[in-house]
């Protein structure tokens, strides 16, 4: 092995919380492990490591909270490391939606006199008005060829202003087919798309509702189509990061051991891309009612539980004129939003949290 250093735990991008050790005034006291040759004397961020079996060392430092440089060393000098970390408090959560467009279609077709006139839009505030849960909504550009958001009304702006401390708007595709949008989509066509919706999204609802964040329709793209993401001013990208199992991958770029470090830990850093990655804690549309929460039982009871609980749904299926409805569309989110709120997580947009 010479005398090559690795870390263990953490690894470089991650995103370290309560769950990874104890908190003392506000900073994380956390173990973390690295691999160099036995019988080596090693300093982890300072402090002499303990040789704990040949070639695995660890020591316990304390992180205060935002981003740090941990670095590993040798006393001889010649082997060193670093990683790149950061250090965020636990117990958040959001709802958000994917593949919306049809509630911006009924406004422009009704002209209601309220923005919560329209169904879906009355329970999303009812869903607030109960539990202060903020929502974020990502939104396509248009519906195959009969409707495109340039359509949709501007003289609700300042009702949209005025929810803005607890709905967002996001870009989610150009449309909803084909599948997989963007798996192989260059630069330019990522910049097209984004640019047309954040454009029409600013002019009807207003600078205010736009997000920072987004999940990606698929959740599949090329490094070059993430890094347009980031240049038209992304800093969070969600998806569902899935890896061994028959599941879709909605990973990004992102390769095996990538994967299987933010399906474990929910929440990793790109450093050279500048974008940090969050993993879905639980697609409601996709479980019966009686499993949501045992499933987020699960999520609590795992030691490196996520320290933000992403709550996605799809919107189609709130309407009884999709063939896929789900007429407890309602009592799913309830039934989440009651649960994490039962379990102390407090509503944030992950925009509040990661792109300080």
């Amino acid at each position: 092995m010479g005398e090559e250093l690795i870390f263990l735990s953490p690894v470089d991008g991650d995103v370290l919380h309560a769950n990874d050790g104890k908190i003392r005034d506000g900073a994380l006291i956390m173990r973390v492990q690295v691999v160099a040759a036995p019988g080596s004397q090693v300093r982890i961020a300072g402090v002499p490591a303990k040789e704990e079996e040949p070639g695995r060392f660890s020591a316990v430092i304390l992180l205060p909270e935002g981003g740090q440089v941990l670095t590993a060393e040798s006393d001889s000098g010649k082997a060193q490391a670093r990683v790149t970390v950061r250090f965020d408090y636990v117990g958040y959560y959001r709802v958000s939606i994917d593949d919306a467009l049809w509630f911006l279609r009924d406004l422009t077709d009704h002209g209601y006199a309220s923005l919560f006139d329209n169904p879906f839009l009355k329970f999303l505030k009812e869903v607030h008005e109960l539990y202060g849960t903020k929502i974020h909504i990502n939104i396509y550009y248009q519906d195959g060829e009969t409707f495109t958001i340039t359509s949709v009304p501007d003289w609700y702006r300042e009702e949209w202003r005025r929810s803005a401390d607890w709905l967002c708007l996001s870009f989610h595709a150009r449309a909803n087919k084909p599948d997989n949008p963007y798996d192989g989509a260059d630069y330019d066509t990522m910049k097209a798309d984004l640019s047309e919706v954040k454009r029409e999204a600013i002019r009807f609802a207003g600078k205010e509702l736009w997000s920072e964040v987004t999940t990606l329709h698929w959740g599949a793209a090329t490094y070059d189509g993430c890094r347009a993401l980031r240049d038209g001013g992304y800093k969070v990208l969600v998806g569902d990061f899935n890896v061994d199992d028959e599941k879709p991958p909605v990973s990004y770029y992102f390769n095996l051991g990538q994967r299987r470090n933010i399906k474990r830990r929910f929440i990793w850093k790109d450093e050279d891309l500048g974008v940090t990655f969050v993993r879905s804690a639980i697609i409601l549309d996709t479980h019966p009612l009686s499993e949501i929460v045992p499933f987020l039982g699960e999520i609590k009871g795992d030691p490196l539980r996520s320290p933000y609980l992403d709550l996605l749904i799809h919107e189609q299926y709130f309407y009884p004129s999709y063939p896929n409805y789900e007429p407890d569309y309602r009592d799913k989110v309830l039934t989440a939003v009651r649960w994490v709120t039962e379990n102390g997580y407090r509503p944030a947009f992950l925009q509040e949290l990661l792109c300080r």
